[in-house]
């Protein structure tokens, strides 16, 4: 967006200005994302609750379906009383709200919504988003400390023995993604999982489905939803942390947490769910029929995106109903057996399944999809949208032709050779050579050339940005 502004008013003097406009835009537009989530899940939550329950939940306020409930809830926050105990810290107790509530902004910044539709594009996205999605834990031990109260302080130390020790297997189970993709770049881990239902990481093995429904857990303790809502236990502590907050400040621990609740959720849709490919390429299947040049083209991309975006927020708000259906179905669990599920069952399964995606991926490079396909993934076997231009060639040798991509992985140490030339879902293995040997024949039909260590030559020519003349990066 900054571009676009330079570019077409000028703005080469003042690239700051363009680029401070961006990111107030985007700022803006992620606060409006936030409050809507709130709000809808607020009335959510009323309406699951109250199915699970047999009863109707909100149906006269905006009509039969009570659609103006959270706008009630949030005009009658506003107008309540601020009360602060007469002996609490007042300058921690009114800033706590927001501390907890920052991190749980800050983060949708490196959330992807579709390809290239990210508000801050990291290579180390997931690291961002764990690392500072953590600091929220600050502003809920401030506000149990500050409140000048042994019921909020109980509360917060809950919450902070609870969210480190189940932030444990929550980063183990997003590294295995992470190692299966070869990038901590949310984008890529998408991209990745692009094509049909089979391709999403939560298929590639036995182990990473097993990660998925660790995660899931891990992500409902972490975000203090029952049965793990012990900071919160109104049978012991009143409301926690939260019992000498009213009003406005109330309401936005509440946002902080209706936040991180779709933020993991997005999280966990993208490391397994396919992110923003649906189950069928529609959208690949759009682009690929449009004309290669022209308005058309851009249209499709434009939709295919629209469609991603649909798919991400449908996948979110699965997951944040789900959350929801646990806290109306499962009881309360004790304090120490919240810590039990995290250090004896957790933290040792995650690990394990840690391994044993470790293995599956260096045994079968491509996944249960790459035994199915030969060790390739469906993508590379069947679609020929990233495929590289061949010339046809009567010739049967190993040499390969001018457009030729030789992609060795002893020779540059990547751990994901889609990091080198685009090329998707290749990873590990011996050096392959993608050449189009014969009239007809597929050139995705590799070609082994063992002889390659990284110090031996072979005479070709790779594309810019490629290997050099002599095979050696």
């Amino acid at each position: 967006m900054a571009e676009f502004l330079i570019r077409n008013l000028e703005l080469d003097a003042w690239s700051w200005l363009a680029y401070t406009a961006a990111a107030l835009v985007q700022c803006g537009l992620l606060l409006v994302l936030l409050l809507v989530v709130a709000a809808g899940f607020t009335w959510a939550e009323r309406k699951v609750s109250a199915r699970i329950q047999d009863r109707l939940g909100p149906t006269r306020t905006g009509g039969r379906f009570g659609w103006l409930q959270s706008p009630a809830d949030g005009l009658k926050l506003l107008c309540k009383e601020d009360l602060m105990p007469a002996d609490a810290d007042g300058p921690l107790f009114k800033l706590a709200p927001y501390v907890s509530f920052c991190p749980a902004f800050c983060v949708f910044a490196a959330l992807p919504f579709a390809d290239g539709w990210v508000a801050l594009p990291l290579n180390v996205a997931v690291f961002f988003i764990l690392a500072v999605g953590g600091l929220e834990i600050f502003g809920v031990i401030m506000a149990g400390y500050a409140s000048a109260s042994k019921w909020s302080l109980y509360g917060a130390m809950r919450e902070a023995a609870q969210v480190v020790s189940y932030e444990i297997p929550l980063g183990i189970c997003c590294v295995i993604p992470v190692m299966i993709a070869g990038s901590m770049d949310l984008v890529e881990i998408g991209n990745g999982q692009a094509g049909w239902i089979w391709n999403w990481y939560i298929f590639h093995d036995p182990f990473t489905f097993v990660t998925f429904w660790i995660y899931l857990t891990c992500i409902v303790a972490g975000t203090n939803r029952a049965p793990f809502d012990l900071p919160e236990a109104e049978s012991e502590l009143v409301a926690g942390f939260l019992t000498e907050y009213s009003g406005f400040r109330w309401s936005i621990f509440f946002m902080a947490e209706y936040g991180s609740m779709f933020l993991l959720s997005g999280l966990g849709a993208i490391l397994f769910l396919g992110g923003w490919n649906g189950p069928i390429p529609i959208g690949q299947g759009l682009v690929d029929l449009a004309p290669e040049t022209g308005t058309l083209t851009a249209v499709a991309v434009v939709v295919a995106k629209l469609l991603g975006v649909c798919n991400v927020i449908f996948k979110c708000t699965l997951g944040v109903v789900f959350m929801m259906w646990l806290r109306w179905t499962l009881p309360r669990l004790r304090i120490d057996q919240v810590m039990t599920t995290c250090l004896k069952y957790c933290v040792p399964l995650s690990a394990a399944m840690f391994f044993g995606a470790m293995v599956w991926t260096f045994v079968f490079p491509g996944g249960a999809t790459g035994m199915i396909f030969g060790g390739r993934t469906e993508e590379e076997a069947l679609s020929k949208v990233n495929a590289p231009r061949f010339e046809e060639s009567e010739e049967e040798s190993p040499i390969p032709l001018e457009s030729a991509w030789y992609l060795a992985q002893r020779s540059t140490g990547s751990s994901s050779l889609s990091d080198l030339h685009g090329v998707p879902g290749i990873r590990g293995g011996e050096p392959v050579l993608l050449v189009d040997r014969k009239r007809g024949q597929s050139p995705w039909d590799p070609v082994k050339w063992p002889s390659v260590d990284g110090k031996g030559t072979v005479p070709f020519s790779s594309p810019a940005g490629g290997l050099d003349k002599e095979g050696v990066r």
